[in-house]
């Protein structure tokens, strides 16, 4: 498989796929104050990314670049999110069921599985090689190494991976941690993952791993091998740990997970455990339970870092949901401190050493987990210290029952998913994400106390990952999300522009550098440690908060800009200066000055004036900047303000007094002068001082001289003589003559009046009357406000600013008579008549009649629409004049074809236009509109509305698919009723959009989309009134289906067919075919308004360019298109397929891209000329050949159209460079005007025109070619002729010699014919009836108990497994506690090997003894086949150095070693379930066609041959006459007695009688349950009084000289459907008596023998030992010429032929490849291996034979020849015959030597001759296969062989079989004892003293102790 893609394609997939830079906004919430407004949104670097949800996330520490792992996706990061390199994962054919390599024939279940990336890992090289660990779901979980400068290159991916590789979950929900480590020179990546239900499922929850392979012993990479550790577990699902993180700290790996409590409460917790980061044997596992008070009880991410110096682990915990593993959105923060922690694991650990798990008070603390079978113990106090990493004596895993608990930093009531932790100036700071796409900042106490401080929006509603990684500067955090990743800043102190920004901003990073003036992390400021100089931003709740440098006053605040002043300002915090580093005082952007600083006051001079800056534009004042600086540093700052008194008066222009005393500066008003000043001193005197003046008069605004009313009315009519007249006060300080006016201002045009003075004493007013004045000008609307003032002189009188005179003209805006009598009275306007009617002021009417008192009656220009239906609804709109001076006067006098109409308020306009609401119709009508205006008459319309009753009578199509987009045209008439916004359209509930303009007949609108299928009723609306069509539906149907199109490339022109195929296509009305092309410039522009979704391509916007092409619909399942024409040179983004509204993306149809090429090319036919017509000379096969470019490109020979002139030529074939057509046999005609026809090529749209084509004439031959072909043809026909006749005579003769043939072979066939059609018939009944019985009843398994007992203990009879313990009860305890004793020393390995050594080393140590010591020891440790696995694997090694210096290939052949048979007895053990699951129904099977085929015929009872069976020793040699009879037995099934048919043979014994009845009574069930056959006798019952008991031998047998028969029923005459019963005998009744071994062999008479009488059956035994050599030739001869092969062959053939297919059954079961082979199969299997490659034995033959020994010829043929050890069943000797030749088979198909026979062969082995082959076959694929599938499968083993033991543990008799063993011990303990003392090791760990002690426990031996 490729492990590397190329660069262009990463580049690629580079822009495609998604890389957008976005800096988006993030929205920032504060929250130390809750009251203070969050600051703009900040922006941070963001990158989408495909592959959602984003997995993982890795930082390169060296580099600083980043890793993403995600679905189907790895992506590779520079620091500033630019995407490096890329590659993508997946899809791959895949199933979580099925183990890789996939094969899809042999998974079903495998389909496109997307890839979720699981492990992302940095590997460190030993050697100095980095590389990036990747570990998916795909492929059971699978990992391989890539580059880390492209991560597209692959450094190491297995091809065939095996069971012990696979490393993930392969299921996306169930989580995998891993960490990294070396380890003496070694990588080693220890792995935590969950427990799967599906692929396999014995995978342990930590793993050790081998990073790098090594070639001897053959290990790869990545996987679990023996010599690694691994935590053993009981049962895999109950414990099922979902695991959070894995960090190593202090030379410990720590892993944290949750999982329920299965110790004590059953409830789930979050655990942490620990084992040593060099303990490859997991001696050192210890977990502890994590407790967060308030129900925080699942983790859900994890950091380890420093707080206050210390190492912690900070947790963000969740609350979970009731006793699920489901998290809440209640979280928190809880921080443990990993001394702590690690105290608690010591402490669990010490007490499981040394107090037996108990603590002080006596309660259990610390106890053994995962169900294993060690125990706490009571080792020495110093074992801890001395074994601080466990050993193999020490017990484990260990967990403590106290849990480690601690207090939350901070609760969220949204679950926290991610934490991350940084330390700052000594403080520590907690980035915590959460499940909404947070990232919460949060400052910690030393106390462990958290404050959330900042909040910041990363991604909406997207969780934050666990991977929350800081940069390498620390300056940064990413954060990753479902489809995104971001980088923060941690703070933003450079972004706070000022020190209130930078102390209010409460980030626990910042503070403000006073003198550096700018916002900073605290070692970045130079002065940091003095006081005042660096102020913290953060404000701890128990701490005095900081303020910046404030100015506290500044004196004066305010200051005439005219003069200069002294400057004083008061600074509190001002940090501590020496003599030489003066300040300065700087105003706005002038200079600095020099400052004076006398403790914490500061003074400075003022500006002059005229450096002081300008007062802006229309503003009396300007405010500088007073600042105290430090160099070019402001530490502190105020504000002065410079007032310019001149700009008040200035600025007001209407009222500059009252502007300039009313000030809030100090200014005073020379009213004089005009002149508003600083200062008291007036030129003129005169003067008016500012409110600000307490003590001076006159004062403030109410002084000032000024106009403040109008004495007239301010509405003044145009065209009319109007007085006007103004009230004044304080005008008495005005002296002179000066002549007053008044000034009126109309549109910036002044008009003066002349105006006269009164002065009212009383009341000090001044009353000013104008000159009449006549004011005309055009108004555009009814009212004009101008504004009025009083002028003195020149000079400009104060006047209040809402002094307005209301000029106005009645004409304006009324154009008929109501809406001359609306306006309000107080105008006094009036309609005036006469010739020219209008609207004008009262006195201005003098025309005759005068003013109108009422109007004229209303008049209707126009109405709309002038249409509606009979049920009204609908609004019309009237419009005209006099249509009423308000709503009212219309209310109830509007009629609309004489049908009264409603009129609406909202939609009146006065007089003009009236709205109203039709009501309903009794029938069609028309009409005139009618309007009455209270009493006058009324106003009728000149145009008639119609009262119209639409109809609907048609729909088409009637169906459309439920996303919509059908456009539906509905038939009808009067569809133009009322106004088209009237008009809405309906199917069923959905909106039907109209798309056409509505024409009387016809409307068409679009369907909208429905959430299921239905018939829905199509409905229109004329406003209110609903039509439809009876009995018309229309069918929303599912939606149209696109299974496939095809092809997926075509050129620019377009055109080319695509056949698209699916469902549902013909509800479709108009299907296209769309393509999104863009200019290449655009590409990069476009690419931000679309997204890829599941690799579719998703418009957003509508308007993209596209070229479309309609497609035919052919059938519901078929649709033709033809692809649109692109512009050449253009991009193609995307190709879909438009069916109404439903939008099928080609790449969601094909799984790739549809793909655009350059337009093929075909060149002229004479290409040097090409006006030159094409010379073509016809004859049969000739074509013209064109020559082309890339015409296959996108292009099939039979999509290819080519026409030369008016007929066809057609294409034969086609390359990519050649067109090869036949043109016509004669000339076409031409198409154009041209004699000679041109030859066209047509692909899809283009059509190229390759020049004109002339045939070249037919010349006739010459004469002498004539004559001389015709000479030729006769010569051949004589030839011919000549040949014919040789032939026939021929055939002839060849005739004759097979029909010779022919009679020897029919007269040959006869003959066989003739003797093999009985059997034949016997074969065919056979076979019916196996089949309707064989399938009987459920299979009798053995117990475990029962069947380990028959195969540990073969043929024994009181064997270890079913005795107790026999003792005093006295000696029990003690006895008892030297035997648990020895059982420790049995579990060191040391000693355990020794022993066995020492007692192989023994002369009298039999072979049996070996066998049962074995026996024993598997009984000892079957509660550690983990260990028994080992050591006989160590013992297996040793056996395999000897056979090496010997001869290899006898190794394991036979038992004969105590290691051979614990082999066998551990085959036994691992392959009960096989046997159970698989193999075991089979056999059964097997078995029971075997015992069925043999009781249908003959068996001799005492010897045992069989007329029907495989053994040819064991063939009945004699033709016996029999007949199958069917005898009614009488069972008693409670208190009624049933008849039950039971089929036997007249020539059975009556035992064999007595065995089928109890065989068909008892079907299935267990033979030890049913009663033996000797306990009952058979009775014969005939009518109510004939009773006879049938047996063996009784008064009637026959007896011969010494040969006695057993009767049999035949004897009796016993007729068929005789009346039969069993009933109980008597013990005094038991005449013959039995030997009989349950379940092994058929009981044999023997009474008779001490008679000197023979018992027979069918056939005499031989008598050669007592015959005359004379009659013993005689008799052998006879025998020959009894038993001649071609007869009685046959009935072993029939026998073989019925049995072959239960035979086959068995052999595939036990060597089918279709499953995986057993685990113990495969493991013990690559250990061969693994011996062979460390012994250097290269020859396969050895190795196949080794294969064979240890599994087919120890285990199989054992079980085949014994099926009673599997199943309770009887295995009779004529059953057991038939057996030892299926395995004898069995043996030869598993021999690698040829299996040669001939003439002389055995029987037995020309059988099955045929077959063996086959089965070698089967043999030699099953080691193949395994070989290739297993390199070390030891993990799955382990786990495999921990749970037997804890699942038969409990059915081992230990204690008998280790008092057993000490038997042996006891016998010979000397040299025992001698063999220890002799080990260095074995005294290091003082095994013979421990010995000794077991000694003198079990026997009060007298030991040296």
């Amino acid at each position: 498989m490729p492990t590397a893609s190329p660069p262009l394609l990463s580049i690629a997939t580079c822009w495609w796929c998604l890389v957008l830079l976005l800096p988006p906004q993030a929205l920032t919430q504060l929250h130390p104050n809750p009251g203070r407004t969050s600051p703009a949104g900040q922006t941070f670097p963001q990158l989408s990314l495909d592959g959602s949800p984003l997995n993982h996330l890795l930082l390169d520490p060296s580099s600083g670049q980043l890793y993403i792992g995600a679905v189907n996706h790895l992506y590779h990061l520079s620091p500033e999110l630019q995407v490096l390199s890329s590659s993508q994962t997946g899809p791959r054919l895949d199933s979580a069921e099925c183990l890789p390599p996939i094969i899809p024939k042999e998974c079903h279940s495998a389909s496109m599985t997307p890839n979720t990336n699981k492990i992302l890992l940095l590997e460190e090289g030993v050697a100095g090689g980095r590389s990036l660990i990747v570990c998916g779901t795909l492929f059971q979980g699978i990992c391989d190494k890539r580059s880390l400068g492209n991560v597209s290159e692959v450094l190491y991916q297995t091809s065939n991976p095996v069971d012990t590789q696979y490393v993930a979950a392969n299921d996306p929900r169930v989580s995998t941690v891993a960490v990294v480590l070396i380890q003496k020179g070694v990588g080693l990546m220890l792995v935590g993952r969950g427990y799967t239900s599906k692929g396999p499922s014995d995978i342990p929850p930590i793993t050790t791993r081998r990073l790098v392979p090594i070639s001897s012993p053959a290990r790869q990479a990545f996987s679990q091998d023996e010599e690694l550790g691994k935590l053993v577990v009981g049962s895999y699902s109950e414990y099922n740990n979902y695991f959070i993180s894995a960090f190593t700290h202090n030379d410990h790996v720590y892993f944290l997970f949750s999982r329920r409590d299965m110790w004590n409460s059953k409830e789930y917790r979050t655990y942490v455990s620990r084992l040593c980061a060099g303990d490859r044997s997991f001696y050192s596992y210890v977990e502890v339970p994590l407790e967060c008070s308030g129900g925080y009880n699942l983790a859900q991410a994890a950091s380890l870092a420093e707080h206050q110096g210390q190492s912690a682990l900070y947790i963000a915990m969740a609350a979970g949901q009731a006793s699920t593993p489901i998290a809440t959105g209640r979280s928190a923060l809880c921080v443990y401190g990993m001394s702590e922690l690690d105290e608690a694991l010591q402490r669990a650990q010490e007490l499981c050493y040394t107090e037996a798990g108990k603590g002080s008070e006596g309660r259990e603390e610390a106890y053994i987990e995962y169900e294993v079978s060690s125990k706490c113990l009571r080792l020495p106090k110093v074992s801890l210290k001395d074994y601080p990493c466990g050993g193999e004596h020490t017990p484990s895993p260990i967990a403590s029952a106290v849990p480690l608990s601690a207090s939350p930093s901070l609760t969220r009531d949204v679950q926290l998913t991610a934490v991350t932790t940084t330390t700052e100036a000594g403080h520590t700071i907690a980035l915590l994400g959460d499940k909404k796409g947070w990232l919460h900042k949060v400052f910690l106490q030393p106390n462990n106390t958290g404050s959330l401080y900042q909040s910041v929006l990363v991604d909406e509603d997207s969780p934050v990952n666990a991977d929350l990684l800081l940069d390498r500067s620390k300056q940064n955090v990413y954060v990753l999300t479902n489809h995104k990743v971001s980088m923060l800043p941690v703070s933003e102190c450079e972004l706070q522009p000022d020190c209130q920004s930078c102390l209010s901003f409460g980030d626990p990073y910042c503070g403000w550098c006073v003198l550096e003036g700018r916002c900073t992390r605290r070692l970045q400021c130079s002065r940091q440690s003095q006081a005042n100089h660096w102020l913290w931003s953060y404000q701890p709740a128990n701490q005095p908060s900081f303020q910046c440098v404030t100015v506290q006053s500044l004196t004066p605040a305010n200051h005439s800009r005219e003069e200069q002043t002294q400057v004083i300002l008061t600074v509190a915090q001002l940090p501590t200066l020496s003599d030489e580093e003066p300040l300065s005082c700087s105003f706005g952007t002038l200079p600095p000055q020099p400052a004076v600083v006398t403790g914490t006051t500061i003074t400075c001079q003022s500006p002059q004036p005229q450096l002081l800056p300008p007062s802006p534009p229309g503003s009396d004042h300007v405010s500088l900047r007073v600042s105290v600086m430090f160099g070019d540093v402001t530490i502190s700052a105020s504000n002065i303000t410079f007032y310019d008194c001149t700009a008040v008066g200035r600025l007001n222009i209407s009222s500059p007094c009252m502007a300039c005393v009313g000030s809030v500066w100090p200014c005073n008003w020379c009213a004089l002068d005009e002149l508003c000043f600083h200062g008291n001193i007036c030129p003129k005197q005169h003067i008016i001082y500012n409110n600000l003046e307490e003590d001076l008069k006159p004062q403030g605004p109410e002084a000032c001289p000024c106009v403040w009313a109008l004495q007239s009315s301010p509405l003044v009519p145009l065209g009319h003589l109007f007085p006007l007249a103004l009230l004044g006060r304080n005008l008495d300080m005005f002296q002179g003559e000066e002549p007053y006016s008044c000034v009126v201002v109309i549109e910036e045009e002044e008009i003066k009046l002349n105006a006269t003075l009164k002065n009212d004493q009383k009341t000090q007013t001044y009353i000013f009357t104008c000159s009449p004045h006549k004011f005309q000008y055009p108004l555009k609307q009814l009212v004009y406000s101008a504004p009025v003032f009083l002028q003195r002189g020149s000079n400009r009188i104060d006047s209040a600013p809402n002094l307005r005179l209301q000029l106005y003209d009645c004409a304006v805006g009324q154009s008929d008579c109501s809406q001359c009598r609306a306006v309000s009275s107080e105008y006094g306007c009036v309609w005036c008549g006469g010739e020219s009617p209008g609207c004008v002021y009262n006195l201005s009417c003098s025309s005759s009649p005068g003013p109108a008192h009422t109007c004229p009656p209303p008049h209707i220009t126009q109405i709309q629409p002038v249409s509606g239906p009979v049920e009204g609804g609908v609004l019309v709109t009237i419009h005209g004049s006099n249509l009423g001076m308000h709503f009212q006067d219309i209310q109830g006098g509007v009629a609309v074809a004489g049908v009264r109409c409603l009129p609406q308020p909202q939609g009146y306009i006065i007089s003009t236009r009236i709205v109203c609401e039709l009501q309903p119709s009794n029938q069609e009508t028309e009409g005139p509109v009618r309007v009455t205006v209270e009493d006058s008459p009324p106003g009728q319309s000149l145009q008639t509305f119609t009262y119209q009753d639409p109809q609907l009578s048609s729909i088409v199509p009637n169906k459309g698919p439920i996303s919509g987009g059908t456009r539906l045209t509905v038939s009808g008439t009067k569809l133009l009723t009322g106004q088209r916004k009237d008009l809405t359209a309906y199917v069923g509930q959905q909106p039907c959009h109209i798309v056409e303009e509505v024409s009387e007949k016809h409307l068409v609108c679009r369907t909208g989309p429905s959430n299921l299928t239905a018939e829905v009723t199509v409905r229109v609306l004329f406003g209110k009134a609903e039509r439809s069509i009876p009995g018309t539906r229309f069918h929303y149907t599912e939606d149209p289906v696109i299974t496939a199109a095809f092809p997926a490339e075509s050129f620019f022109e377009g055109g080319r067919g695509i056949k698209v195929s699916g469902r549902n296509l013909d509800v479709v009305q108009q299907p296209m075919i769309s393509v999104w092309v863009e200019p290449i410039e655009n590409v990069l522009f476009r690419r931000k308004r679309y997204s890829r979704i599941n690799n579719q391509l998703v418009v957003f916007n509508s308007t993209v360019p596209k070229k479309q092409e309609r497609c035919i619909v052919v059938s519901s399942s078929e649709m033709t298109c033809v692809t649109p024409g692109v512009t050449p040179g253009s991009k193609v983004m995307g190709m879909w397929f438009e069916l109404d509204n439903v939008k099928v993306p080609f790449e969601s149809v094909t799984g790739k891209p549809f793909l655009y090429y350059p337009n093929p090319e075909l060149y002229p036919l004479n290409r040097d000329d090409p006006e030159t017509p094409y010379r073509f000379k016809p004859g049969p096969g000739g074509v013209i050949s064109v020559q082309g470019k890339d015409l296959t490109r996108a292009m099939t020979r039979g999509e290819v159209v080519a026409r030369l002139g008016n007929q066809k030529c057609e294409v034969k074939t086609m390359d990519s460079t050649h067109l090869y057509c036949e043109p016509p046999e004669t000339q076409p005609e031409s198409l154009g005007d041209g004699q000679l026809p041109s030859l066209r090529v047509i692909m899809g749209k283009l059509d190229m025109d390759l020049g004109m084509v002339q045939y070249d004439a037919d010349t006739p031959p010459p004469l002498a070619a004539l004559v001389g072909g015709a000479v030729g043809a006769v010569l051949l026909v004589l030839l011919v002729v000549v040949v014919i006749l040789m032939y026939r005579r021929k055939s002839k003769q060849a005739l004759k010699d097979y029909k010779k043939v022919l009679v020897q072979l029919e007269t040959l066939e006869i003959n066989v014919g003739d003797q093999c059609r009985k059997e034949f018939t016997d074969l065919m009944t056979e076979m019916m009836d196996l089949s309707s019985d064989v399938g009987g009843p459920g299979i009798p398994l053995l117990d475990y108990k029962t069947y380990a007992e028959r195969v540990f203990f073969p043929g024994q009879r009181g064997a270890p497994l079913s005795q107790n313990l026999d003792l005093p009860e006295s000696r029990r305890p003690t006895v008892e506690q030297g035997l648990g004793q020895l059982n420790n020393l049995l579990n060191n390995r040391l000693f355990l090997i020794r022993f066995i050594h020492t007692l192989e080393a023994q002369q009298n140590f039999s072979q049996r003894d070996r066998g049962y010591v074995a026996s024993l020891l598997t009984m000892a440790l079957h509660d550690k086949l983990e260990y028994f696995t080992d050591v006989m694997k160590t013992l297996l090694g040793d056996l395999t150095q000897q056979y090496v210096a010997k001869n290899p290939k006898l190794m394991l052949r036979r038992t004969e070693t105590v290691v051979e048979k614990m082999l066998t007895n551990w085959m036994s053990i691992c392959l009960y379930s096989f046997l159970k699951e698989v193999a075991g129904e089979p056999l059964y099977m097997l078995y029971r066609a075997i015992k069925y085929q043999v009781d249908k015929g003959p068996v001799d009872y005492v010897t045992g041959k069989a007329k029907r069976t495989l053994n040819d020793s064991h063939l009945l040699r004699e033709d016996i006459d029999y007949s199958s009879i069917t005898l009614i037995v009488l069972v008693k099934n409670g208190v009624e007695v049933q008849p039950c048919p039971v089929r036997v043979l007249d020539t059975d014994t009556i035992t064999q009688v007595k065995d089928k009845i109890l065989d068909q009574i008892y079907k299935g069930a267990p033979f030890s349950q049913r009663p033996a056959a000797a306990s009952l006798d058979l009775e014969w019952r005939s009518g109510q009084a004939g009773h006879l008991t049938l047996s063996d031998d009784d008064v009637t047998a026959i007896v011969q000289g010494r040969w006695k028969k057993l009767n049999t029923l035949q004897h009796y005459k016993v007729p068929d459907e005789a009346t039969v019963a069993l009933i109980p005998r008597s013990a005094v009744a038991m005449g013959i008596h039995q030997v009989y071994q349950t379940g092994e062999k058929t009981p044999m008479l023997e009474g008779e023998e001490e008679e000197g009488l023979r018992l027979w059956h069918l056939v005499k035994s031989s008598e050669d030992s007592e015959m005359p050599k004379h009659r013993k030739s005689s008799m052998r001869e006879r025998e020959r010429a009894k038993a001649i092969p071609e007869i009685y062959l046959t009935r072993l053939l029939s026998m073989k032929g019925t049995l072959q297919k239960f035979v086959d059954d068995v052999f595939v079961a036990i060597l089918s490849t279709k499953r995986p082979a057993p685990i113990a199969v495969r493991f013990f299997f690559d250990f061969l291996d693994d011996m062979a490659e460390k012994h250097g034995i290269d020859d396969p033959e050895t190795v196949h034979i080794w294969k064979t020994n240890s599994l087919p010829l120890r285990f199989w043929v054992n079980i085949l020849k014994n099926p009673q050890f599997v199943f309770d069943v009887q295995v009779t000797d004529s059953v057991d015959a038939v057996l030892s030749v299926i395995a004898q088979t069995f043996i030869d198909s598993c021999t690698t030597s040829e299996h040669k026979v001939g003439r002389d062969s055995p029987v037995n082995k020309l059988l099955y001759a045929r077959e063996i082959p086959r089965y070698k076959q089967l043999v030699e694929r099953y080691y193949s296969d395994i070989h290739s599938a297993a390199s070390g499968c030891y993990q799955e083993m382990n786990s495999t062989l921990t749970e037997l033991s804890g699942s038969f543990a409990s059915e081992m008799n230990s204690l008998v079989a280790l008092h057993e063993l000490y038997k042996y011990i006891n016998k010979y303990y000397d040299q025992i004892i001698m063999s220890l003392e002799e080990d260095a090791a074995g005294q290091k760990m003082q095994l013979a003293y421990r010995l000794q002690q077991v000694a003198a426990l079990v026997e009060n031996k007298v030991t040296d102790l």
